[in-house]
Formats: C-alpha cells, sequence, structure tokens
C-alpha cells in the first residue's frame, strides 16, 4: 500500500501545513482527522476530532507523536503514552497512542490500512498505565476516555473490586477491574457500618490501596496501614492516589 497516496486520496484532504507528509481530511461538519506517516513511511499515525475540532492542536499532537515514535509505536503495548506535552489553551499532559487491534479505524472500508494505524490522542499522564491488556485498552479507548473529545476531562486509570455485606454490593468479576473514579468515592461511605466489607483499588503506577471499616476507619495500602482517619481524609488520599504520574 502506498500510504501517501492513500491519505491524499481521503475526502477534502489537504497538506497540514508545518509538518511533512502530513494530511487532514473531513468527513462533513463532525469527524475531523488528520494524519502523518512514521518516519520510515509504512505507518499511519492519526488523530481524530469530533465536533469542536483545533488544526492547532491535531498539529501539536502529530508533532510530539512523531518526536515519540518509538515509546508510542514501537513497543507492542496495545496503549502507551508519554508525557510532557502541551499546548496552548489545553490542560492536556501527554499524548497516548492506541494499536491497530485497540480501535479499528477504517476496518469497514479499508482493512488493509487499519492494520498500519496508530491512532494518537491528547491525553492526561495520570490515564494510561502501560500495563494494559488488549481487553483493558480496547474499554478505555472505545468506552471510557472519549479520545475524540478535545474539550474533555481526565479520566484517571483504576481498577478497583469490593464487597459490602450491609448494602449487598460487590464485585461480580475475579480481581481488580476498570472503572471510574466517582465509584471509588461513591462504594467508600458505604463501608461504614459494614465490617468484613473494603474496598480495594489499584492507581496507575500499579500501587494497590484497601479501606476497611472496622469501627473506625483502616486504610493501608503504599504507606502501611492508617487508623483513625475521618471520612473526608480517606477520600482525600484515595483522590491523592489516582493524581500520581
Amino acid at each position: 500500500m502506498d500510504l501517501q497516496t492513500t491519505l491524499a486520496g481521503f475526502p477534502n484532504a489537504t497538506p497540514l501545513d508545518g509538518l511533512d507528509q502530513a494530511w487532514k481530511w473531513s468527513l462533513g461538519p463532525v469527524l475531523h482527522f488528520a494524519g502523518l506517516l512514521s518516519e520510515d513511511g509504512t505507518r499511519l499515525l492519526q488523530t481524530n476530532q469530533r465536533g469542536k475540532h483545533d488544526d492547532e492542536l491535531a498539529r501539536a499532537v502529530l508533532a510530539f507523536a512523531r518526536e515519540h515514535e518509538q515509546a508510542l509505536i514501537g513497543t507492542d503495548r496495545p496503549i502507551a503514552a508519554v508525557p510532557g506535552f502541551s499546548a496552548d489553551g489545553y490542560v492536556f499532559d501527554a499524548v497516548a497512542a492506541t494499536a491497530p487491534e485497540v480501535h479499528g479505524h477504517h476496518k469497514a472500508q479499508n482493512p488493509d490500512l487499519t492494520a498500519v494505524t496508530y491512532i494518537v490522542f491528547p491525553a492526561f499522564a495520570t490515564e494510561v498505565s502501560g500495563r494494559e491488556s488488549l481487553e483493558e485498552a480496547q474499554a478505555r479507548y472505545q468506552k471510557m476516555l472519549s479520545p475524540a473529545e478535545i474539550g474533555r476531562e481526565a479520566v484517571p486509570f483504576l481498577k478497583m473490586s469490593f464487597d459490602n455485606p450491609r448494602t449487598g454490593g460487590g464485585s461480580t468479576n475475579p480481581g481488580r477491574a476498570l472503572t471510574y473514579p466517582r465509584m471509588l468515592r461513591q462504594e467508600i461511605p458505604q463501608l461504614e457500618g459494614a465490617p468484613g466489607g473494603f474496598v480495594e483499588w489499584e492507581n496507575r503506577t500499579g500501587e494497590v490501596w484497601r479501606v476497611a471499616w472496622e469501627g473506625e476507619w483502616v486504610l493501608s495500602g503504599a504507606e502501611g496501614e492508617r487508623r483513625g482517619m475521618s471520612l473526608d481524609d480517606v477520600l482525600d488520599v484515595a483522590d491523592r492516589t489516582l493524581l500520581l504520574s
């Protein structure tokens, strides 16, 4: 496949100023794309924007991706991220990349292109652990992160399990599973008055924390065990563990 010819032939494709071998194209007023060829010309680094779009942000993402190409697409990880990104007017601090088997773009019309396309997007350093399985990477990209929304907020990486004998709530999966930070804040207060219950969570750095109610809050984790904390203190610690980058 001649990638340069393929990209130049996309609907409404025009060169993306400021980058070599880079183009932008669109599908109607909602979907906007930009992409550039990898250094060896064999792969496409593509960024997508839905609704509100910004060519300057797309250019900055692609330029950063080209600079950090090896770390983003030169590994076997289904999703990877490199911190240190910045763009005027945005609070993103990283760029992430997903492998072809994660995103599936172009699959319907050009599956050969899918196999060499990596989707790159502005991200937050707290969102990607680098240890995601293929299924976890697919869940993050397809359901949790909204990577084409340039006005989105951060969704820190979080895996959680819990059991609450008082409410009857608990995990149905084996081990810890991906979830949203709001679920952690929702389940911890429910432990009060539920001896034997627990909430356990893992952040992007792999640290595991556990909180239980034993007539008082008991929090254990990377800093050892702590007792006698207020609920607000426990929730504050939980929040801070998810912001470690």
